[in-house]
């Protein structure tokens, strides 16, 4: 119970902005090349990125999400692996991130985010445009993205044991991979 598919449809259930899916697919890229490169199951990996934030639109609050999620993926007999990662990307949880996967989501999700916030203000609005060092420096720029914790994005850098320049162009370079489908490949409008 770890296909992309399923995965796919229940994301597209729950979740009808598009920009929110597009954060899942981001995310899903990273945790899939996080996945590749550190010899692990890339499609677990993927579906755990994919669905990290599926409950969000419909239970933002804190005392709802992940919480409403675990619940319909535990419901729907998505596994408890799927489930524990999930639940340890939010600090307020609890749930110590133990795994390799769980310390992988916690890093990119903040982090893809940002990286598309910084895409969008190019003049091309592509990924292309994005430099480790120019991500950087609008993490100093507390006006820029502000919904974003930078603090989340050092430490789940720390917690993977990468440094964090290395990790943001990692990142940046997963999420070319889907550039077209996040509408980050400098052909939008």
């Amino acid at each position: 119970m770890n296909d992309r598919e399923q995965a796919w449809g229940l994301l597209t259930e729950f979740t009808q902005s598009e920009s929110l899916r597009k954060h899942a697919l981001a995310v899903e890229a990273c945790m899939r090349a996080y996945a590749r490169k550190l010899g692990s199951d890339e499609n677990l990996w993927g579906v755990v990125g994919l669905l990290h934030d599926f409950d969000y639109e419909k239970w933002p609050s804190l005392d709802d999400h992940p919480y409403k999620g675990n619940e319909i993926l535990k419901e729907r007999g998505w596994p408890d692996e799927i489930r524990r990662a999930i639940m340890s990307h939010a600090e307020y949880t609890g749930v110590a991130r133990d795994t390799p996967m769980e310390k992988a989501l916690f890093a990119c999700d903040e982090l893809a985010g940002f990286i598309t916030a910084c895409a969008l203000v190019k003049p091309g609005k592509s990924l292309a445009e994005v430099e480790p060092k120019s991500v950087r420096r609008k993490m100093k720029d507390k006006a820029f993205a502000r919904s974003v914790n930078r603090e989340d994005i050092v430490q789940g850098a720390a917690d993977l044991g990468v440094e964090l320049e290395e990790h943001i162009g990692f990142c940046i370079e997963a999420m070319k991979g889907v550039a077209q489908a996040l509408g980050l490949d400098g052909n939008a409008g």
